[in-house]
C-alpha cells in the first residue's frame, strides 16, 4: 500500500468515526485558519461532497460547528446551527482540546446543549487539536 493510499484510508476513518456516510450534505460553520484540515478533507472524501458554508440555503444532514471560547454565546450558536438540519440530523460541535487556546469547558457545552434542547450522544478526538461532541435534536414524530 502506498503512503498516499494509507493516508486516504486513515482520513476516511476519521470522518467515519463521526458517523458520516456517502451522499450526506455537511455544512461547516465557524471556519477559520485554525480548523483541522485533515478532518475537513476526510469529511469530503467519505461523503463525496464538498462542505457547504454558512450561506447554504437548503437542508443539511450534518453541521460541523467549529467553536472557540471567545466565539460568543454557545446557546445562540447551537440554535442557529439547528435551523438548516433535516429531521434526524446531528451537530458535531468541534472545540479545542483541553489546554489549547479557545478550549470550551464540557460543563458549558452540556448547559448550552441542554438549554437548546439537544442531547449529547458521544464525544471523541476529532483531530490533533480538536474534540468533537455529537449533539442530537429530539426526534420529530410523524403526523
Amino acid at each position: 500500500m502506498s503512503a498516499t493510499a494509507g493516508q486516504a484510508q486513515s482520513e476516511r476513518s476519521l470522518a467515519e468515526r463521526l458517523g458520516l456516510k456517502a451522499g450526506q450534505v455537511v455544512q461547516e460553520i465557524g471556519y477559520d485558519d485554525d480548523v483541522d484540515e485533515e478532518l475537513r478533507d476526510s469529511v469530503e472524501a467519505v461523503t463525496g461532497n464538498e462542505l457547504v458554508d454558512e450561506d447554504y440555503d437548503d437542508v443539511v444532514d450534518i453541521v460541523l460547528l467549529w467553536w472557540r471560547e471567545d466565539d460568543g454565546d454557545l446557546f445562540e450558536g447551537l440554535t442557529d446551527a439547528m435551523v438548516p438540519l433535516t429531521s434526524g440530523g446531528d451537530i458535531w460541535l468541534l472545540t479545542p482540546k483541553a489546554g489549547r487556546e479557545g478550549h470550551v469547558e464540557p460543563s458549558d457545552i452540556g448547559e448550552a446543549a441542554n438549554t437548546a434542547g439537544l442531547s449529547q450522544s458521544r464525544s471523541l478526538s476529532a483531530g490533533k487539536e480538536w474534540s468533537g461532541t455529537r449533539l442530537a435534536a429530539p426526534k420529530v414524530k410523524g403526523k
